[in-house]
């Protein structure tokens, strides 16, 4: 599909705001238990807030490998994590390449990997990168330069029962094929205010309900960013990378991304061996990690307070066995 106005080969004029503390600080550095001379990947580098409690709890020669597809989040991380640039190795990429970022430093294994998914607050924070619903911007939403398509994109140029897929499968939204056909019918669309102005004359807001532009803006962020595909490729590749005894902590902040990393450590951790005079296998194998947390980890009462965003965060950990 064409690109639109928003070619991310041309230019990413970008200026992030300035990051918060990152969800769940503590308790991703309780799991992963840094030691000294470990080897740690953040794969979801952020402004690099995890990846500094890592590299102070494994010191003095813990490393560690941070990705990030976006450049502006990388050129803060770079400046967080400055006084550590001899443990760092830093590249702008997708977590989707970790298995090939591993065999360019020529490390087999790590001790620890932490996914901290979906949008940063820095990202929806900036308001021109069209993320939020709240400021009036190009319909963007890339993650990243690499990205091969805009929102605007998907809005204009895909058929109605294409964008009525999006909504219901990536923002569970139950109004897809009214609000699909609606916004067919208004395009082009270049702004997150025009969007909202159609979601809005087709579900009106009500009292204190949750704004009725929130589950297409998810849909959209996800589509455009191929979310929940790189989080299912990624998984078994960071499992795979890890030492036994090395930890995968993710962080997930909505129902679709909780339940792949849910279902991938549940079946992971299984034991699938054939009982006597039956075959409910083709192949049988050993469980290879063990789930650290059966039940998610929360936000404390207390982080949410400071930080609203994080009231929907949840971790899982698992480890190699």
């Amino acid at each position: 599909m064409p690109l639109s106005n928003l070619d991310n080969r041309k230019d990413y004029p970008y200026v992030m705001n300035t990051p918060h503390q990152p969800v769940l600080y503590k308790e991703i550095i309780h799991s992963l238990q840094p030691r000294r001379g470990g080897r740690y990947v953040d794969g979801t580098l952020g402004a690099g807030g995890h990846a500094r409690g890592i590299l102070e709890a494994s010191a003095p020669d813990g490393r560690l490998l941070g990705l990030d597809v976006d450049p502006q989040a990388l050129a803060i991380a770079r400046e967080t994590l400055a006084p550590y640039e001899h443990r760092i190795h830093l590249a702008q990429a997708s977590y989707t390449t970790l298995s090939a970022q591993l065999t360019n430093l020529q490390w087999d294994s790590v001790d620890g990997i932490v996914l901290d998914l979906g949008a940063s607050s820095m990202q929806v924070d900036t308001p021109e990168r069209g993320f939020a619903f709240e400021h009036d911007a190009p319909l963007d939403m890339r993650f990243g330069p690499s990205a091969l398509q805009t929102a605007a994109d998907i809005v204009n140029t895909y058929s109605e029962s294409e964008l009525a897929d999006v909504l219901y499968e990536f923002g569970e939204e139950r109004d897809s094929r009214k609000l699909a056909r609606a916004i067919v019918k208004a395009r082009p669309l270049h702004t997150t205010g025009e969007l909202v102005a159609v979601i809005e004359a087709v579900s009106p807001r009500r009292g204190s309900r949750v704004h009725p532009a929130t589950r297409t803006f998810q849909a959209l962020r996800i589509a455009v960013n191929d979310e929940l595909a790189s989080v299912a490729k990624t998984l078994p590749e960071a499992v795979a990378s890890l030492h036994v005894g090395g930890r995968l902590a993710v962080i997930s902040f909505h129902s679709l991304e909780d339940r792949i990393v849910k279902d991938f450590f549940r079946e992971q951790s299984k034991d699938l061996v054939n009982p006597p005079y039956e075959k409910l296998y083709e192949v049988e194998r050993k469980a290879i990690i063990k789930e650290v947390n059966r039940k998610p980890i929360l936000p404390s009462e207390e982080e949410t307070k400071d930080n609203p965003r994080a009231r929907s965060a949840k971790l899982r950990i698992a480890e190699k066995l």
